[in-house]
């Protein structure tokens, strides 16, 4: 039920249950050796990397929060939305020595296959990644940012790869217009699960699964893209290209230092840089930047 001014109530967006969480991702073995739900923070990615640093957190821990008020994107950029309206949390992970210096920046690439795999699957919406790891998601005839996923290193060779996610979220309450949710694109969070209206454990519980058997396989591999990933599904790069967005469009590359690329997205490398062929035919790897999907002419 919605209160009188049209916005969702607390009935419409219930608290996540941890213990729940706790019982279906934590066990002898797995990916998830800790999950803590908080009400309100700053931000997952700082939390956990500050406890990284500390040494109160081991490789596996997982901090979900039902609210951010200063959550990070890529650039520099905030993410903000209502409490219980997303999902936001932050894991863990510690894929050196397995892993190589040179593969980890297929680690965010790997991180948004699984998310987008299981949001599909679990929310019955179709969803696709711009690179390098931006989930889309189609909001009537419009293609809408739903997610981000940021990696960042902390001492000791550990990353802190946080997730945010916009579910519940209506039209008056997206940040900017080019935003979505997957409420939006038309998905009933918590009742294709058999749950509740809104109720978002299975959902989280689906993102977490697919990362840990993603993550998991890719580090059994080395980090290797072309090999390493989900037995069950596939490898990272495979699986990446056939779910990029990006990839054949008309793109504007905004660089770092101000510069700006314009061509075509025609391939990943093998370090997952966006290759870019400009009207010259000259290709260009970018490593970083913000990527803009052009429309056709």
């Amino acid at each position: 039920m919605s209160t009188s001014q049209g916005h969702p109530s607390d009935a419409d967006r219930p608290p996540l249950d941890a213990a729940v969480l706790r019982s279906a991702l934590v066990r002898p073995g797995g990916a998830w050796s800790r999950l803590r739900v908080v009400e309100v923070t700053g931000s997952t990615n700082a939390d956990l990397a500050a406890a990284a640093r500390a040494g109160d957190a081991a490789a596996g821990e997982v901090l979900v929060a039902e609210e951010q008020t200063s959550g990070r994107g890529r650039l520099g950029r905030g993410w903000s939305a209502p409490p219980r309206s997303g999902l936001f949390f932050s894991v863990l992970l510690d894929p050196e020595p397995a892993v190589p210096a040179d593969r980890l920046p297929w680690l965010p690439l790997l991180a948004g296959v699984a998310v987008s795999g299981a949001l599909s699957a679990t929310a019955g919406v179709a969803t696709a990644l711009k690179w390098p790891n931006d989930l889309l998601v189609a909001v009537g005839d419009e293609e809408r940012k739903l997610g981000g996923i940021l990696a960042e290193r902390v001492p000791g060779g550990g990353v802190v790869l946080g997730v945010g996610l916009n579910v519940s979220l209506r039209a008056d309450e997206l940040p900017v217009p080019t935003a979505g949710s997957l409420a939006l694109a038309g998905a009933r969070v918590g009742e294709r699960s058999g749950g509740r209206p809104g109720e978002r454990e299975p959902l989280l519980c689906a993102v977490l699964e697919a990362l840990g058997a993603w993550y998991t396989g890719w580090v059994a591999a080395g980090g290797d893209p072309a090999t390493g990933g989900d037995p069950a599904v596939g490898a990272v790069r495979d699986t990446y290209v056939a779910r990029c967005a990006t990839l054949g469009r008309a793109v504007r590359a905004e660089l770092p230092g101000g510069g700006e690329l314009r061509g075509t997205a025609v391939a990943l490398d093998d370090e997952g840089r966006l290759v870019i062929g400009d009207a010259d035919g000259t290709r260009h790897p970018v490593g970083a930047g913000d990527i803009v999907h052009l429309r056709a002419t």
